[in-house]
């Protein structure tokens, strides 16, 4: 029932891949929802790292980068969705303390009780000047579910939910976001059974 979504809504929460799930995606990882509604959900996987790091990335974008804490740092494999794009991750920013519904950057999604998820290359170009936001995590591409698609998953006990946490994304080595995320739930990865069922 279309009244029903609002229980469901799992915008600013963190999928946490089961045992079962063997997708090479989507294996023990941990999935950051940027948008979740009626007609489908948008999230990164927070926890994959890939190929470049930041200071390769700002090299391919021609840019310098002027924030040491970030040079080294991997540029992670959002999703299997527009692989060539960047997206990051940041703690808000606004334009105007007074209007905090309006990011500093051109395209921005604000993400109700949590995040921004920017796509533009403003982000970066703040962040090669030494400026820009603290806290960031950047991806190549991002992952999305089709209407009723994650909901469908979600009862196939493909995921597990939780309220996302800034310190688990940001804070947290890239290898141990995923443990770190099942501790939300009070949960170690040996305690989960690789066979997905019903109880």
């Amino acid at each position: 029932m279309p009244g029903d979504f609002a229980l469901t809504n799992l915008t600013n929460h963190f999928l946490i891949a089961m045992p079962g799930l063997q997708d090479e995606v989507f294996s023990r990882s941990v999935v950051y929802v940027c948008e979740h509604n009626e007609r489908g959900a948008l999230g990164l996987v927070i926890n994959k790292p890939g190929v470049m790091d930041m200071k390769r990335l700002f090299e391919k974008v021609e840019l310098p980068l002027r924030r040491d804490d970030l040079s080294g740092v991997p540029v992670l494999m959002g999703g299997p969705v527009q692989t060539e794009r960047g997206f990051v991750l940041h703690e808000p920013l606004y334009a105007d303390a007074e209007k905090p519904a309006e990011s500093v950057y051109a395209s921005t999604l604000t993400i109700p009780g949590g995040l921004e998820m920017t796509t533009s290359k403003d982000v970066l170009e703040a962040l090669s000047t030494g400026a820009g936001p603290r806290k960031v995590l950047v991806s190549l591409g991002y992952s999305a579910w089709g209407e009723g698609q994650l909901e469908s998953e979600l009862s196939d006990n493909s995921w597990l939910t939780v309220a996302a946490s800034a310190s688990v994304i940001f804070d947290t080595p890239v290898a141990q976001r995923y443990d770190q995320a099942l501790l939300l739930l009070g949960l170690q990865a040996w305690m989960l059974s690789p066979d997905a069922g019903h109880a």
